[in-house]
């Protein structure tokens, strides 16, 4: 058989240097009849094996027999009913070439995402204890990661945050809006309570997520019920995320945790994905481009709450007390919190400003507001004077407030800077 560079040079010569096929055929120690076949051939010669008869061509007219009646018949079944004692795997696979002919086509559907289009959100719950300080620990179900994953691109996102109620979903929600960098068209999302309910023509959205979709300027859409396929981007991603971030990881906390999350999906954005044929890095450019931009004015979210402060100067938030500075005691405060902070404000001007604390049942005093309370006590016990009784006019002496601490032993007389009093 003449070989692929024989024909390449047998080629080259007779068409770019004109040489005669008689001069070719003396040169190379070939024929001329193998000079012009070679000359006539479309493509490069190659080998093929003969083909050999198989021990499944006796038996297939009874698998096409079998298979007429029922398309869908395994072929361990098939084997069964032949007799087949030789391997299943040649038998399966003249099985499956003939499995077709008696099935009518089933083509599958395929999604397309058009750029901008929509976003998928929904919650993720890892399998994991996280400390959350004060000697507490979550478990997987208290430990809600919203998770986001754009329809053109496939871009993802994803944070953890303290609760899924409204108070902390939309502060997270808002969040991967802010990381995405623009608005979709059409936010899609499972049947949370504090978004809406699913309804056959249109989402039965709560206030809440009526006045949030207002501020962007978009549709929101409450999927099915026990209907993954509809999210099933988001699916897949839970599972990336279940095999490739958790295993062999350890979290200090909350935030330590949202850091390693956020160094994963920036490294996952960039990993090229079948279904694309790229990253989704390549894409997010084109997606961002169609979609809306963020609203000048941001969404209120979060935790927003007005009251008059109670003289022990502590607000609850999630079931955790935070001191505010008291010289605002009796006067109205604005409460506010987000996913990482605590801050009050009077009349415009910050009185409190914590950490926000994902442990339940703790008291968070800031140590400037203890020792402004202390102060406070014993300033107005100085101002406070004596009075003359109304009915008989003696002078009835009106104590401070400290003294009745201490005679109740509710505080230390040294540690309060009182002196001992005899109490009449």
């Amino acid at each position: 058989m003449l070989s692929v560079e024989d024909w390449a040079e047998i080629r080259r010569l007779h068409r770019a240097e004109g040489v005669p096929i008689k001069v070719i055929a003396r040169s190379m120690g070939i024929s001329k009849n193998t000079v012009r076949k070679a000359l006539r051939d479309v493509g490069a010669p190659r080998y093929e094996r003969p083909a050999r008869g198989s021990l499944v061509d006796e038996v297939e007219p009874r698998i096409r027999e079998l298979l007429r009646v029922t398309p869908t018949m395994p072929a361990t079944v098939v084997a069964e009913r032949i007799g087949w004692v030789h391997s299943i795997r040649t038998l399966r696979t003249r099985v499956s070439e003939l499995r077709p002919v008696y099935l009518p086509p089933d083509p599958s559907s395929r999604t397309i995402y058009e750029a901008g289009g929509l976003a998928q959100f929904d919650f993720w719950f890892p399998d994991i204890e996280l400390p959350v300080g004060f000697g507490q620990r979550r478990t997987a179900k208290r430990l809600p990661v919203m998770t986001m994953v754009s329809g053109y691109s496939h871009w993802t996102s994803a944070v953890l945050i303290p609760r899924r109620e409204s108070e902390d979903l939309f502060p997270g929600w808002w969040h991967l809006i802010q990381q995405l960098g623009a608005v979709p068209k059409l936010l899609v999302w499972d049947g949370e309570g504090a978004i809406g309910r699913w309804r056959p023509k249109e989402s039965a959205l709560t206030t809440e997520c009526q006045a949030f979709r207002g501020v962007l300027g978009t549709k929101v859409y409450v999927c099915k019920p026990a209907d993954p396929e509809a999210k099933g981007m988001l699916e897949r991603f839970h599972d990336y995320l279940e095999r490739s971030f958790l295993p062999g990881r350890e979290f200090t906390g909350p935030e330590d945790f949202n850091t390693q999350l956020a160094g994963f999906v920036v490294k996952a954005n960039a990993r090229k994905m079948r279904v694309l044929g790229c990253a989704p890095n390549d894409r997010i450019a084109a997606d961002r481009a169609a979609m809306m931009p963020l609203p000048p004015v941001p969404p209120e979210v979060g935790w927003r709450k007005s009251m008059r402060l109670p003289r022990d100067h502590y607000i609850r938030l999630d079931s955790n007390d935070y001191s505010v500075h008291p010289a605002v005691v009796g006067r109205r405060i604005e409460v506010h919190a987000d996913l990482a902070r605590v801050w009050v404000t009077c009349e415009g001007a910050i009185v409190a400003d914590h950490a926000r604390v994902w442990a339940q049942h703790q008291t968070i005093s800031d140590f400037e507001h203890t020792v402004a309370a202390k102060l406070l006590r014993q300033g107005r016990g100085d101002l406070l004077r004596p009075v003359a009784d109304a009915v008989t006019g003696e002078e009835v002496e009106i104590r401070s407030l400290g003294v009745y601490d201490q005679v109740l032993g509710l505080v230390d007389p040294l540690s309060d800077g009182l002196v001992d009093e005899e109490v009449s």
